[in-house]
């Protein structure tokens, strides 16, 4: 990549590499911009607060992304639904540079733009919790897991954690495939019934059937992004004083399965399903919350 240097800057860099890639490589990228050039991270979890936090908000214009795919190969790959690119200042609102950011970048894509790119983030990153992780160490799409009493109750009080982390810490999700406050939300916890089968069957229209993107890193032994994600929550859950121990126990399963201690399969719903029972405000941290069989 030493041979950009040399080249003329660029308006815009389109950053999409995997979250750990990205944080590395930044501090190059940056200085191959033009003197008002932008870099657009389109990663999962928390990256594109991590770049903003670090070159300002004169360099980074947030992005996530909303396909979901699956590589047949390298460098081929199957797109499973119907998604998008959303992009957005982190400081929120919207502005001139995003607009032209839209326009050079909808004709081979669909991009929208939000003036709430923080609190979208939030809403993606709610899912990714929740329907990719435990997609992940299960070693299932969602509809399958979804539709076992332990995957049920994972998915629910992992998304639920992460919602209290979140509003505690002022964030208020915006909506995404779904309205972000599950049916019955009582301030803390979600409520099974009618309406909340039918909320997360809106989920599992869009996210059912893909092959978590986590569980094709564990098939081709990459590192994974659960720092960003699940480890990402439980971190500033205990920033700001409030346990996430499910997020916590998740993230460590995860790291487990990449050293290759355990394998991904449904001994593990059923591991962390037995780990929320026995959840308490007072736990903080992981290591203790689940009993691991090989």
């Amino acid at each position: 990549m030493e041979e950009y240097e040399k080249a003329d800057k660029f308006d815009l860099i389109v950053l999409a590499t995997k979250a750990h890639d990205a944080l590395d490589v930044a501090p190059f990228l940056a200085r191959l911009l033009s003197a008002d050039g932008t870099l657009l991270p389109i990663q999962n979890g928390c990256v594109s607060q991590l770049l903003y936090d670090r070159f300002g908000d004169k360099v980074v214009v947030g992005g996530l992304s909303n396909l979901g795919a699956t590589m047949v190969e390298p460098g081929v790959y199957e797109q499973k639904n119907v998604g998008y690119l959303l992009i957005g200042e982190l400081a929120g609102g919207l502005t001139d540079r995003v607009a032209r950011i839209l326009q050079a970048l909808k004709g081979g894509i669909e991009v929208k733009a939000t003036p709430n790119f923080s609190s979208a983030v939030w809403a993606k990153l709610l899912l990714n919790c929740s329907v990719t992780t435990i997609g992940a160490v299960s070693g299932q799409t969602m509809r399958h897991y979804i539709a076992t009493s332990a995957g049920m109750e994972v998915f629910r009080n992992t998304y639920d954690e992460a919602l209290r982390i979140a509003l505690a810490a002022g964030v208020r999700p915006e909506r995404m495939i779904v309205e972000p406050t599950p049916p019955g939300w009582d301030g803390a916890r979600s409520s099974l019934g009618t309406n909340y089968a039918a909320w997360v069957e809106k989920i599992i229209v869009t996210y059912g059937d893909l092959k978590p993107s986590m569980l094709q890193d564990f098939e081709r032994r990459r590192r994974t992004e659960v720092d960003f994600i699940n480890g990402y929550v439980a971190q500033l859950g205990k920033k700001i004083g409030m346990s996430a121990p499910l997020n916590a126990a998740i993230a460590e399963t995860v790291h487990l399965i990449e050293q290759g201690h355990i394998q991904p399969g449904s001994v593990r719903l059923e591991e962390l399903a037995r780990g929320c029972a026995s959840m308490s405000e007072e736990f903080n941290g992981g290591s203790h919350f689940v009993k691991y069989r090989d």
